[in-house]
């Protein structure tokens, strides 16, 4: 049992020891990872669109803000369909963002102020332009150019039928078939497979081209000196035999649906995970983890801790587990806590289940609240009606319900203090830190997200959480860049949250989270221990933990808690009560404290 001497006669107690001390013995165990979206950073060039020199331009309030690592999406060539994720050239920085000297520049001068580099690395799929896939057209069925990609016959007598069922994450069918040329055989033109939009073309990863290609494209950043990859769609690039049909839903945010008629093998391997995956024959085959396994390999070649982080839309718990054993991937985003509801018992749950999974394999946990994909949490957590809150990428759209802002905000600064105080990694995505909402209101013309498209609108896409950053309130564009232009229009609100209204302003947004994450850094708390509080448990509107020997406090309910006389706030996302002699300090609702006694 460990004790906090609170006072003479009831000092707290945590009994229930869910996760243990430990000295990081690699810098990505512990670490705090800033998301940058480079396209709605910051623009140099002032043609609206984020660049390279932009970000490094900002990176003072990176450092200012005390973050350990940055991780970059993706700045390849490419032709946009789908904001870079859509790959035409792994070796080539895209013109809308630079050079590749701007890259070695931007690299430099974070290694400067002790920030580590991730990048992100999209295998699942490249663009149509790539010039592999541009062979694969002038190319016959059967080739190797084709080989590298999943073509297939369609059914049906003259092939019209699409080889499967599938859908796309996008929507709309996950095939395209070519146009007819004099080289196709009796079933007429093949069929591409692209789990996303008809642009980004699936590989075949069991094609050892593919295998060696990606192998070297790790080692050409690896070179460079960056110290990371982020694996976009980290769960893809296998498919089940034989592609079999599948009546189940994709969703990049949820996981999948399983069809209710699909059959689950219970069956536990050697390593004691069980296999349970509903995820689908497109995601979470087992063939996924001898390819990390390479990569692992490769890694392991240089100097410095370098880390593989998985975006891994999978379910249950146990699935996710393999993809970070120790031969694999480092980290794996922990979507699991990002799509919690606000509730105290569901939320407890999820930590405790995160941080055993992750034990059980030796990985740290890693916490994470929005990104690119999602609604930022500021506007996920602004519904008192949970119910209300759209699911999956569909975003927020202007006729939906709309989210209290004030809630929103004060809910998302108490999530994400309760968050930067457990144990393990956390990610904080471009914006978190000044307290942005989603800009719901985008006009349809304005909007560029593919889903919305493929969907007719029906999905309204992630536009909402892409649009630019506000750096200066009275600036045009506020200071994104030179000229006001914004690639996606701004909603009015971002001048009250621009960046220079918040550095050294007392109870803003960025001075908590900079707080915050000066006094996990002192206190250790990233390799920290987590038990529950004894005296708080019985409360089902409060999340109380111990981390060494801070105290992280969160308060759900409708009344608010006391804590112990003598208590020392260390950093709060909202006022609280001041202590008295006979008192201690009051906590009102949708607050995060921290504090030792």
């Amino acid at each position: 049992m460990t004790r906090i001497d609170s006072s003479p006669t009831k000092p707290l107690s945590a009994s229930t020891v869910v996760h243990a001390s430990h000295e990081p013995s690699e810098w990505w165990r512990d670490a705090v990872i800033y998301q940058v979206y480079p396209r709605s950073f910051a623009d140099a060039d002032g043609d609206g669109i984020g660049d390279l020199p932009g970000i490094t331009s900002r990176l003072p309030h990176l450092a200012a803000l005390g973050i350990d690592a940055l991780w970059l999406s993706p700045f390849y060539r490419s032709p946009q369909k789908d904001a870079g994720y859509d790959v035409a050239d792994y070796r080539a920085v895209d013109p809308l963002f630079g050079t590749l000297e701007d890259f070695d520049v931007l690299l430099e001068q974070a290694h400067e102020r002790g920030i580590r580099i991730i990048v992100d690395l999209v295998p699942n799929h490249t663009s149509d332009q790539h010039v592999w896939f541009q062979e694969a057209l002038r190319s016959p069925a059967g080739s190797p150019a084709r080989a590298r990609y999943m073509f297939r016959d369609g059914k049906g007598a003259d092939g019209s039928t699409p080889p499967n069922n599938w859908q796309s994450i996008f929507g709309g069918p996950a095939w395209t078939r070519l146009p007819a040329s004099e080289d196709d055989g009796p079933a007429g033109p093949q069929w591409y497979l692209h789990l996303f939009d008809t642009s980004q073309p699936d590989l075949d990863w069991s094609n050892d081209e593919v295998k060696a290609e990606f192998e070297d494209v790790l080692r050409f950043w690896l070179d460079k000196g960056v110290d990371g990859f982020r694996i976009d769609v980290a769960h893809g690039m296998v498919k089940a035999d034989g592609l079999p049909d599948w009546s189940g839903k994709t969703s990049m945010v949820e996981g999948t649906e399983k069809p209710a008629e699909q059959v689950v093998d219970p069956g536990a391997p050697e390593d004691g995970l069980v296999d349970t995956s509903v995820n689908g024959p497109m995601f979470d085959q087992d063939g996924v983890h001898d390819i990390y396994r390479a990569w692992h390999q490769v890694l392991a070649e240089y100097d410095g801790d370098r880390c593989l982080v998985a975006e891994a839309w999978v379910e249950p718990m146990e699935r996710l587990a393999r993809y970070v054993r120790a031969d694999e991937m480092h980290q794996a985003f922990n979507f699991a806590f990002l799509t919690t509801e606000w509730d105290a018992s569901r939320l407890r749950d999820i930590v405790a289940e995160s941080l055993e999974m992750s034990d059980s394999v030796g990985a740290p946990t890693t916490w994470v609240l929005s990104n690119h994909d999602v609604s930022r949490h500021a506007s996920r957590l602004g519904y008192e009606d949970a119910s209300q809150r759209p699911a999956g990428t569909a975003g927020i759209k202007p006729t939906d319900p709309q989210p209290d802002e004030a809630l929103g905000i004060k809910r998302a600064r108490a999530a994400s203090l309760l968050m930067l105080g457990l144990p393990g990694s956390a990610y904080v995505y471009q914006g978190e830190e000044l307290g942005l909402p989603d800009h719901i209101m985008i006009p349809d013309e304005a909007r560029q997200d593919p889903s919305f498209f493929r969907t007719n609108g029906e999905e309204i896409g992630r536009d909402g959480c892409r649009v630019p950053i506000p750096w200066e309130a009275a600036a045009p564009g506020y200071g994104f860049g030179p000229t006001g232009k914004t690639w996606l229009p701004q909603p009015p609100s971002y001048g009250t949250y621009a960046a220079d209204q918040q550095r050294d302003v007392e109870g803003s947004t960025f001075e908590m989270y900079r707080r915050a994450l000066e006094v996990r850094g002192e206190a250790e708390l990233g390799s920290g221990s987590l038990a529950w509080v004894d005296e708080y448990q019985g409360s089902s509107d409060v999340v109380a933990l111990l981390n060494r020997d801070v105290v992280v406090l969160t308060n759900l309910g409708t009344e608010a808690v006391t804590l112990p006389v003598g208590a020392e706030v260390l950093v709060a996302s909202g006022d609280h009560a001041t202590a008295t002699e006979d008192s201690g300090a009051r906590v009102p609702r949708d607050t995060t404290v921290w504090f030792r006694v």
